[in-house]
């Protein structure tokens, strides 16, 4: 026995930053770009739902479907062109279920979506007057013999038109159906759930009204109403007819049978549906079903957070980046303090950028590329995400960050006026004595004594701060036009009302830009 403990691990393999990576850090971001995550999820649900007895050339022909085939009649060279400037969902066509009691509008609405969207317009009554399809026969024989159709037809019927080829490239609008909690599960079972479902609602005395004024054009199959949409045509207006079979006492029987069901059936989409006022201009209704069908959904792909917080000297950004990192568990990074300790800690870089800061020049980009590249690609920062503040201050940096795959998802300018910071940063003033810090406007010192013996930071200084903010506004009209996505947060106020701010629009999906599907 030599009397040293042979058995303890050195420091530097305890540190969890300092773990060997087997995945390149860049990998996240390549996968979070391209949505790798969502199309293995993609292939994984057609393989369970089709269960192919040759799993790998399923997967093979799977992805050849989709890279080689767009569905929009373009030649390859105009789709590859398109394929690189739109997000990575692309690929995912619209799958919408538009539901609600009789006379709601769910044809009307679903023309329109289906016009906007252009997606297949799928009804009940479409599916079971297919001549094409055999399964439609017997539905009307079931129809004729005055017999409900089965749950098994349905769903038959359903599977076959939604499984062809308009369907699978375009996407598909089913109005009216699921009508049972039996026909929901069912559809679901064969692997077809909708991504939106829309229910409109209106109060029944409403409805059983818009009954009695309803009309139909016999040619296209519009619906139109004596009193709220009556046609301008006066042809179309000489041939309407009022709907066989619908009567006040038939409206309230539909209306019951609704009810009775559509509890049931909404609890098979829980995540998916939107209830919407159909009681209201049918211009209203459409744009709420479209905001609605164009909300990025909440994707089930692992998220790591990478935020950089922009903003001139005195906005908040290290206070915001504290309050990120302590309830995420996130890498609070500061340029300024990685340099610092790249020259404590006496490394190669450090000491390349040590000249630098002894003389109060900039450091060179490449070398502060080098600093956070290496932090960056720690272990901590790549698996649990990081929040970054000081870098970048120049649209080059930005680019640096991009060419080296550390770009950041979410970037946030804390915008405040020049006066708000003078009036943060100029009056600030040091004990050294305590080391306690104070505000001659929001935290002044109790006495006399204190307030004599206060020191004022070289930096805080009027002349300093006014250098500083210069120094911002000549780049900040770059950076903006290199990070457009990014999103503005008046940081002239509380710290906590901004933290909430920023928190919403790190956990919510981003909105989609304008022709994204």
């Amino acid at each position: 026995m030599t009397g040293r403990d042979t058995t303890r691990t050195p420091k530097s393999k305890m540190d969890e930053t300092k773990k060997p990576l087997r995945i390149p850090p860049q990998f996240g971001t390549y996968a979070e770009k391209h949505g790798i995550f969502d199309l293995y999820k993609r292939v994984i649900a057609n393989i369970v739902i089709d269960k192919p007895e040759e799993p790998i050339q399923y997967i093979i022909d799977y992805l050849k479907r989709e890279n080689d085939d767009d569905g929009t009649g373009q030649s390859p060279n105009k789709v590859a062109s398109t394929r690189k400037a739109r997000s990575p969902s692309w690929r995912e066509v619209p799958q919408i279920c538009i539901l609600g009691p009789p006379a709601a509008g769910k044809r009307t609405i679903s023309r329109e979506v289906c016009k906007r969207l252009r997606v297949v317009h799928i009804t009940p009554e479409a599916l079971v007057g297919d001549d094409v399809n055999p399964v439609a026969k017997q539905a009307r024989n079931f129809v004729k013999s005055e017999e409900s159709i089965p749950v098994e037809v349905w769903v038959s019927l359903v599977k076959n038109r939604i499984k062809s080829h308009d369907c699978i490239k375009k996407g598909w609008l089913l109005e009216g159906f699921p009508q049972t909690r039996d026909q929901a599960q069912a559809i679901q079972a064969e692997g077809i759930s909708p991504k939106h479902c829309v229910v409109l609602e209106a109060p029944d005395t409403v409805l059983i009204e818009r009954v009695a004024g309803k009309r139909v054009d016999p040619q296209t199959g519009d619906v139109y109403h004596t009193t709220f949409d009556w046609p301008s045509n006066a042809e179309i207006e000489s041939r309407l007819v009022v709907p066989e079979g619908i009567t006040e006492e038939s409206m309230v029987n539909n209306l019951v049978e609704y009810h009775r069901h559509t509890a049931d059936v909404l609890r098979c989409f829980p995540k998916v549906t939107k209830n919407i006022n159909a009681d209201q201009p049918k211009a209203d209704i459409l744009a709420l079903v479209l905001t609605f069908l164009n909300s990025t959904p909440r994707t089930a792909a692992p998220h790591t957070p990478r935020i950089v917080l922009l903003g001139p000297t005195g906005a908040g950004k290290s206070v915001q980046a504290s309050l990120i990192a302590n309830k995420y568990n996130i890498v609070n990074l500061s340029c300024g303090a990685l340099i610092k300790e790249a020259i404590a800690d006496e490394t190669k870089i450090g000491e390349a950028i040590k000249p630098y800061v002894e003389r109060g020049m900039m450091v060179p980009d490449n070398l502060v590329m080098k600093v956070l590249s290496d932090r960056l690609s720690r272990l901590d920062a790549v698996s649990r995400g990081w929040v970054m503040h000081g870098f970048p201050r120049t649209r080059e940096q930005a680019e640096s960050l991009k060419d080296a795959n550390l770009d950041p998802n979410r970037v946030f300018f804390l915008d405040i006026p020049n006066d708000s910071v003078m009036e943060r940063l100029v009056l600030r003033r040091t004990d050294p004595v305590t080391g306690e810090r104070y505000h001659f406007l929001y935290n002044p010192p109790r006495t006399n004594e204190v307030k004599s013996r206060l020191h004022q930071h070289p930096k805080d200084e009027e002349e300093a701060v006014k250098k500083r903010l210069i120094e911002y506004h000549a780049y900040t009209e770059e950076i903006a036009d290199f990070y457009e996505t990014a999103m503005r947060i008046n940081a002239d106020q509380d710290p906590h009302t901004v933290f909430e701010f920023i928190e919403s629009m790190i956990v919510n999906p981003l909105a989609k830009k304008h022709g994204e599907d």
